[in-house]
């Protein structure tokens, strides 16, 4: 018995809970990673939180600050104000767009690939942001189902009712 209990020990160790200490070797302990997931969600927040923590005392941040604002709104009013121009004067806008027709093809793909990258990661922070609430709908339709269920209930409960009709019949 004793070599059973030796070579049990060897393999299970001894002492505390052996399943746990045996699974601990093959499985994550979901608690603890969950410990380290808020752990290193915290130190994120904390590095944003210091990012911007001091006050922009420079006119250089100030002046980037407006510059980061501009691109999205400049492209949305000029390519209005394209628009407006074709209408207002079309010869005046025919030169310009045969001016545009001469851009070579490489410098094209690089304003390409410079708008993509700018309006792209907006485009995923958005698409994230709806995925994320279409499941939080689906979600909810299983309660929503469910309070209509008890709505309905009752409404044909309030349409039947006995002593209603009763007194109805009497009046």
């Amino acid at each position: 018995m004793g070599l059973i209990e030796a070579a049990a020990g060897l393999l299970f160790g001894t002492g505390g809970n052996v399943i746990k200490d045996t699974a601990g070797v093959f499985l994550e302990n979901t608690e603890a990673g969950a410990v380290r997931e808020a752990e290193r969600h915290a130190a994120a927040l904390q590095q944003f939180a210091a990012e911007f923590a001091a006050p922009r005392k420079g006119w250089f941040d100030r002046l980037m600050d407006g510059l980061n604002r501009v691109p999205r709104p400049a492209l949305a009013l000029g390519t209005l104000a394209l628009f407006a121009a074709a209408m207002i004067d079309p010869v005046w806008f025919a030169a310009r767009m045969q001016g545009i027709s001469l851009v070579p093809e490489p410098l094209w793909w690089l304003m390409g690939a410079i708008v993509s990258f700018y309006f792209g990661a907006r485009q995923q922070m958005k698409g994230q942001e709806f995925q994320r609430s279409v499941a939080e709908t689906m979600a909810r339709t299983a309660s929503v189902v469910r309070n209509l269920g008890v709505l309905r209930a009752l409404e044909v409960g309030a349409e039947r009712n006995p002593a209603l009709e009763d007194w109805r019949g009497d009046a």
